[in-house]
């Protein structure tokens, strides 16, 4: 306690040492000077080891939005706190600890800033409920959520009864659909609603290993069947025995890997590498491809014979943009789950965030929607993910001219004054518009300032507005 100088009386450090959250206060350097019996139970840190140091060695790398805290330091943003901001510290254990900061700026007598007092709330416990609330989430079956799969166009609707039926037998499945299409989740939905459930399940990725190291890894090898064979080793077929194989990127394989391959589909048995001992196995096969299979057969690059056998029933994925009425539902799953994981208080996205994602043709399809959405929970500093918090390829991919300012900004604008701006900003994006500051500033002068009106003209957040007002040095004209 000598340590907290800042403690005008003894009354009041009573008052900091009985209370429940965490108190730490930081002097205009960013240098601890008052530290709570709280947060040494939330820490393990003594008051003593503390005191004195930056708060940079206890904030956590995925901590961003500490840059709210401290911005109540600088003049210009002229705000006096910050509530609800998430943030992770570091333990003495290592652990990094979710907590929720709520901080406000001190003031001296002569209204001189002193500093800012957090206050810091231990957030594991909601931190874990989110995680058992997504898991119970992802656990119930309903028409948009099939096994894992989400999804409630009439294209996935009979995806999802299409796997229903693979599952009543064990006909050989091949999988059609580009890259990030699900075709793995697809996979593994037919595996466990099959009566091989309860077997194992072996992925393997074709495409991935070269034809040497792909024939061991599929049949196995003997010992000293090559350099660096030391011992016996079993296939992944050998190690599905009695469950499910799933091959992806099958129509990379070679065509003597082809021919090793048919022989196991047509009489359930092979010799692993070096051996000459038979291994028979009763293995489900499913295969995936993002290949066009039909003409790799006509140009010879794949076997007839085998493409019959592995696509006995074939299951076509569509793409992301042939079934845009998901996306909603995917971005909003994504972010329930990266909510969970990373313990962001994100509760969804904005209306234009979400216009642009659906606008966007996505070729990496759901896949990279889902890195889209971990890309925005990172920038993102406010509740809702805004427009500009997406990734910059999908931002100017999906960017809509703006070509409604006459009808969204005030009626009392000269229509002479419309005629000659306008047309001009009509031919340009809204990130294009921000980055002029004359025309932001025009914008901001036609609607009375109003930076939420300005932002729903361009698409973007309220914050992001104030962002590029700063950023341009613009004020208000008189």
């Amino acid at each position: 306690m000598r340590d907290n100088v800042f403690l005008r009386d003894i009354s009041t450090a009573m008052l900091l040492e009985t209370m429940a959250e965490g108190v730490m206060m930081i002097d205009t350097s960013g240098k601890i000077r008052v530290w709570n019996k709280a947060m040494t139970e939330m820490t393990g840190y003594q008051a003593s080891e503390a005191v004195g140091r930056s708060t940079e060695w206890l904030r956590a790398p995925e901590c961003v939005g500490a840059r709210q805290i401290f911005s109540l330091l600088d003049p210009k943003e002229k705000k006096n706190c910050v509530t609800g901001c998430e943030c992770r510290i570091i333990a003495r254990s290592g652990e990094h600890i979710p907590v929720m900061v709520n901080a406000r700026i001190l003031r001296g007598d002569n209204d001189e800033t002193i500093g800012i007092l957090q206050t810091v709330t231990d957030f594991r416990p909601v931190f874990s409920l989110r995680q058992e609330i997504v898991a119970m989430a992802e656990k119930l079956q309903s028409e948009e959520n099939f096994h894992g799969i989400t999804g409630k166009s009439t294209a996935m609707q009979k995806v999802f009864r299409m796997i229903s039926l693979a599952a009543e037998s064990d006909a050989t499945v091949m999988i059609l659909g580009e890259s990030g299409t699900g075709k793995e989740l697809v996979a593994t939905a037919i595996q466990r609603l099959s009566n091989r459930s309860s077997g194992p399940f072996i992925r393997v990725n074709c495409g991935a290993l070269p034809e040497s190291l792909l024939e061991s890894e599929l049949f196995g090898h003997e010992k000293g069947s090559f350099t660096g064979a030391v011992k016996q080793r079993i296939g992944r077929f050998e190690a599905a025995d009695g469950g499910t194989i799933f091959l992806d990127e099958i129509g990379d394989i070679s065509p003597a890997m082809q021919v090793k391959l048919l022989r196991v589909l047509q009489l359930g048995e092979f010799e692993r590498v070096g051996g000459e001992k038979t291994v028979k196995v009763n293995v489900r096969v499913i295969t995936a491809t993002n290949k066009e299979m039909l003409k790799e057969v006509r140009e010879g690059r794949f076997r007839e014979d085998l493409f019959y056998r592995l696509r006995v029933f074939p299951i076509a994925l569509p793409p992301l943009r042939q079934r845009p009425e998901d996306i909603p539902l995917l971005a909003r799953h994504f972010v329930s789950r990266f909510g969970a994981t990373t313990g962001k208080l994100i509760t969804g996205l904005s209306r234009e965030a979400m216009s642009r994602l659906v606008s966007y043709v996505w070729p990496g399809n759901v896949r990279e929607l889902e890195n889209a959405i971990e890309y925005s929970f990172v920038v993102c500093q406010e509740k809702t993910i805004g427009a500009e918090d997406l990734p910059g390829e999908i931002f100017a991919a999906a960017t809509h001219q703006i070509n409604s300012f006459t009808t969204a900004t005030t009626p009392t604008r000269p229509q002479s004054e419309s005629k000659a701006t306008f047309p001009v900003m009509e031919r340009m994006t809204a990130r294009k518009i921000l980055r002029s500051g004359e025309l932001l500033q025009k914008i901001l002068d036609d609607n009375l300032w109003n930076k939420a009106e300005v932002g729903r003209i361009l698409g973007v957040s309220r914050t992001a507005v104030w962002k590029w007002i700063e950023k341009h040095g613009l004020i208000k004209s008189q």
